[in-house]
């Protein structure tokens, strides 16, 4: 039999047929948010980027327990939508929706003072917004504009909305990351775009890797407040993270996914463990796999005094001159 007609023979189809469906099934994480009781009524919480792919996916399961759910986005549009979606879906009424651009220092502030003056509580705090692809930018404040995006506005955010997380323990913080950390590096040029290398996803791995280090600085500061701080790694999921790349990469990424990447909603699944799991109550200062499970982050991660630098240098940054 030729190439040609083995790969048209019907076995070759059922063949692949199989081999997708069991490639699917074990992208499946060994812990199922459904099968889960935990209640969050009278809980608060903010998700950041909620009105697409995995954040919209982490908002509506909060909603489905009952809490009250803060959708934090850039578009008002896109983010109405997801709260009229995400009402519907859980029927839960008491979603609401609160604009910030994170690549904006002075928007987070906004966001965050708005926050402080309406809120009473805050016990989930999940900084998912993220970009990946983005040619060099500069932001108003000086900065890169994806590691503005990625790691300085969820660093100040967090920051600013830690004293009411403080006072409505326990409560947590859960900033997701990527396994794409273990390609990142650490220069601190790179925050003002300078010596960077802007090619694929190479600034997206450098900003994964100072969540997780300015993540375990967090943790390491907030012992003993009953507020924790992890990082999660949600697999590689089909979102719209990479919309900023060419057509021919965003169709090539899609079409594999298709059969062994994460939908969205599998994406969501490792930060709702660590946001209301029982199991992971009072967990601090790890970093979670894509399967919810505890994994080593790089060394560069792991690396205490680096840590310290890197998060009072974030602070330098975000700090209002």
């Amino acid at each position: 039999m030729t190439w040609p007609g083995f790969l048209c023979h019907p076995c070759w189809a059922v063949t692949t047929v199989l081999l997708a469906l069991v490639v699917r099934l074990q992208r499946r994480a060994q812990w199922d948010p459904q099968a889960c009781t935990v209640s969050l009524k009278g809980k608060t919480a903010i998700v950041t980027g909620a009105n697409t792919g995995i954040g919209k996916f982490i908002a509506l399961d909060f909603a489905r327990r009952g809490a009250r759910v803060i959708l934090a986005c850039r578009s008002e549009a896109r983010g109405t939508a997801a709260v009229k979606e995400i009402k519907e879906k859980s029927g839960n009424s008491d979603i609401h929706l609160r604009l910030v651009d994170l690549s904006s220092l002075d928007s987070v502030r906004e966001f965050a003072k708005g926050i402080l003056e309406e809120e009473k509580a805050l016990h989930i705090l999940v900084n998912n917004a993220g970009v990946s692809g983005l040619p060099r930018q500069i932001t108003k404040d000086g900065l890169d504009m994806s590691f503005a995006t990625n790691h300085l506005g969820p660093f100040l955010l967090t920051n600013l909305l830690l004293e009411l997380m403080k006072r409505s323990a326990p409560s947590r913080i859960v900033t997701l990351t990527s396994v794409n950390h273990k390609k990142g590096k650490v220069d601190f040029s790179h925050f003002r775009g300078e010596n960077l290398t802007y090619c694929m996803d190479k600034v997206y791995n450098n900003t994964k890797l100072h969540n997780i280090i300015c993540t375990n600085e967090f943790a390491s500061r907030l012992q003993g407040t009953g507020v924790t701080a992890n990082s999660v790694h949600p697999g590689v999921v089909t979102t719209e993270v990479m919309r900023h790349y060419s057509f021919t990469i965003r169709f090539l990424f899609n079409l594999i996914g298709f059969f062994f990447f994460k939908t969205p909603e599998e994406g969501a699944v490792s930060s709702i463990y660590c946001a209301v799991a029982e199991e992971t109550q009072g967990i601090t200062g790890k970093y979670f796999d894509s399967d919810c499970s505890l994994a080593l982050p790089a060394p560069l991660a792991r690396d205490a005094a680096l840590a310290v630098k890197d998060f009072e240098f974030c602070e330098r940054l975000t700090s209002k001159l």
